[in-house]
C-alpha cells in the first residue's frame, strides 16, 4: 500500500482514531491506520480520505487486516462495500490459546 501524506486533515484523523500513537507514527502504518478508520472513523474522517484512498486500498486493508481491530459490524460493512458477500471470518490472533 502506498504511503499516506501527513496532511493536517489526516494527522487530525490519526490523532482521533489511533489515540495511543503519535499521529505521524500512525500514518506511517497505512494498513493499521486505515483499519482503525474503517472501524472507529466518522463520515468526516472518511471525507478526509477522499482522493487519497481508493476502494482497492480498503480491500487491501481487509486482505491484510490486523487481528483485534475490526468489530463484526464494521468488518461486515466494509466487506460488503468492497463487493465481498458474505464476509469472511474476522482475522484472529495466531498462537493465542483461549
Amino acid at each position: 500500500m502506498k504511503p499516506l501524506p501527513q496532511s493536517p486533515e489526516l494527522l487530525a484523523v490519526a490523532e482521533r482514531v489511533v489515540w495511543f500513537k503519535p499521529p505521524a507514527e500512525a500514518l506511517a502504518e497505512p494498513v493499521h491506520f486505515l483499519a482503525h478508520v474503517m472501524t472507529f472513523g466518522t463520515a468526516e474522517d472518511l471525507r478526509a480520505l477522499n482522493g487519497i484512498v481508493a476502494i482497492e486500498d480498503f480491500a487491501d486493508v481487509l486482505d491484510n487486516a490486523p487481528p483485534g481491530i475490526f468489530d463484526r459490524r464494521s468488518w461486515t460493512y466494509w466487506n460488503l462495500k468492497c463487493g465481498r458477500s458474505p464476509a469472511p471470518p474476522l482475522p484472529v490472533r495466531r498462537g493465542v490459546q483461549p
